[in-house]
This record gives structure tokens, C-alpha cells and sequence, in this order.
């Protein structure tokens, strides 16, 4: 998800999705570490946009 993106959203819809971000990192690093994860760059992926959406809730705070 771009920073444009995030901008136009509120601080409970970032909230939220920061959640399920979260979530998706959880669960991609319990598939990694059983070896059924194809994909290991969607890890940095979903740790970028954490990241993004950090930055965004705390430049509006």
C-alpha cells in the first residue's frame, strides 16, 4: 500500500489495518518457519507496509 493511500484514511481505519498487517506477519512468519512459505518476500513486504502506516498515524498525531 502506497503513502498516498494512507494519508487519505482516518487514525481508527490505520489502526485497524495496522492490525491486520500484523496478523499477515504473524502468520507468513509461522508458515516460514515450517518451510510452506513460496513467497519470502512478501515478509518485507508486509514489514514496509507496517512501517508506512506507522509513519503516517504517528506525522498525524
Amino acid at each position: 500500500m502506497e503513502i498516498k493511500e494512507l494519508k487519505t484514511k482516518n487514525p481508527s481505519e490505520l489502526q485497524a489495518l495496522l492490525a491486520q498487517s500484523r496478523e499477515k506477519l504473524r502468520e507468513l512468519r509461522f508458515k516460514d518457519s515450517n518451510r510452506q512459505l513460496k513467497n519470502i518476500r512478501e515478509i518485507r513486504q508486509i514489514r514496509e507496509t507496517i512501517a508506512r502506516i506507522l509513519t503516517v498515524l504517528n506525522t498525524k498525531a
